[in-house]
């Protein structure tokens, strides 16, 4: 099992596949598709899904096996997302800023 940083990586990395399938506008990604640009093992995968959709940031449609079959943000996921990249934003801004 991946220890708590990684397993806190997983799930951003997730998030943030998701939101670059949103913004690309496609509202939902195959669980192999995802499995496969990330490069997580199912247990790992699954893991991050089951999580991510307990907090009610993704949606998850699930294989017989218990892995993700498709997988989408839910609203909630999306503003979290915007919410990130907005900080980020105001972050890069602050640093490009000249000191006073």
């Amino acid at each position: 099992m991946a220890k708590l940083r990684e397993r806190k990586n997983y799930r951003r990395a997730v998030l943030r596949s998701l939101y670059g399938a949103v913004e690309h506008n496609r509202t939902e990604v195959s669980g192999t598709a995802l499995r496969s640009e990330l490069g997580l093992p199912d247990e790992d995968l699954s893991a991050a899904c089951v999580y991510l959709a307990d907090e009610g940031l993704i949606s998850v449609e699930w294989t017989s096996h218990r892995t993700p079959a498709a997988v989408s943000l839910t609203h909630e996921g999306i503003r979290l997302m915007e919410e990130q990249e907005e900080r980020e934003d105001r972050a890069t801004a602050d640093r490009a800023r000249p000191n006073d």
